[in-house]
């Protein structure tokens, strides 16, 4: 008997459990293919920009008001959902060296999710240095506790082989809890990346497997693509408060760190990390997995498509 499963399939499972509710409407994520228009394609999507412009602007509040500006949480979120966030805490640095979400970003997306009737949150990232360290240090640990989120540590139990279905990604070790998710969100930090020139939405999803992620380097904006078809979160919240300039992905001193305090959101990852490449003096098409992700109609930076909104706090 085949080891492999689909998402469909673990979703399909997960439907005779809550009693056959609709899929679609259960976790917002597309039963099409590779090079298939996604499900969410037929309507609008929407795009909305936060600006904190006050001195000693407040974070949580800026956040609120982005997520009120997009429908408000419960356009997002459901009574009894179970909600998993992955954020990106791949290492083990303090939150001021923009290698990490925002700690502070994090606490108001989970109490804006429990606000809104998740009946649990869940944390999880398959970090790169010790997920121990990186938890502690980046200050995810200290939020799980403040908040009552749960904190999903990696381990290979948690690992299965998934068929991805993408245009070069067959099948791969998948991080369970992320497709087991009612709901996901995908909240990463924008920054520099040696090898892809920028790590944002997309690419986030790299610490979504397990397996020998190096050989995804070989055509590494291709396989971006293929994970952000398979995850489809339920929307991308980037954390562009503090960027990272240069010498990313890991950074580690001030002096690679530029203050945007800015916030951006949207139900179309393409978008998501199209506007955020803007931060860093780029243009969308200048990113291979941006290019790709419109070209494979995963989503759009054709902004006029979408509805757009500005915040400034």
């Amino acid at each position: 008997m085949s080891h492999l499963i689909t998402r469909r399939t673990t979703l399909k499972r997960l439907l005779k459990i809550s009693g056959g509710l609709v899929l679609s409407a259960l976790t917002g994520w597309p039963l099409n293919g590779p090079g298939s228009v996604s499900a969410k394609s037929h309507k609008k999507g929407f795009i909305v920009e936060g600006l904190g412009q006050e001195e000693g602007y407040s974070l949580k509040e800026l956040t609120r008001r982005v997520f009120e500006a997009a429908g408000g949480s419960s356009r997002f979120v459901s009574r009894g959902d179970v909600v998993v966030i992955k954020p990106n805490i791949s290492w083990a640095r303090r939150p001021d060296l923009a290698a990490t979400t925002n700690p502070e970003l994090l606490e108001a997306v989970i109490e804006i999710c429990y606000e809104a009737g998740a009946k649990k949150v869940r944390i999880a990232d398959n970090t790169i240095n010790d997920p121990r360290r990186c938890f502690a240090i980046s200050g995810a640990g200290m939020v799980a506790k403040k908040t009552g989120a749960e904190l999903i540590y990696p381990r290979s139990s948690l690992m299965r082989e998934m068929k991805l279905q993408g245009n070069r990604l067959d099948a791969w070790p998948v991080f369970v809890p992320l497709v087991e998710a009612d709901r996901l969100i995908n909240l990463p930090v924008a920054k520099h990346h040696g090898l892809t020139t920028l790590t944002l939405g997309m690419k986030n999803w790299i610490g979504a497997i397990g397996g020998r992620r190096s050989a995804l380097h070989q055509d590494i904006h291709q396989s971006i693509v293929d994970l952000a078809r398979f995850f489809n979160p339920t929307f991308t919240l980037i954390d562009a408060t503090r960027i990272m300039i240069k010498n990313g992905p890991s950074g580690g001193r001030l002096s690679d760190v530029a203050t945007k305090n800015t916030l951006i959101l949207s139900d179309d990852q393409v978008a998501a990390d199209a506007k955020a490449s803007m931060l860093f003096g780029l243009t969308p098409d200048q990113i291979g997995h941006i290019f790709l992700g419109q070209r494979w109609a995963l989503g759009t930076y054709d902004f006029q498509q979408l509805d757009q909104k500005k915040v400034i706090l």
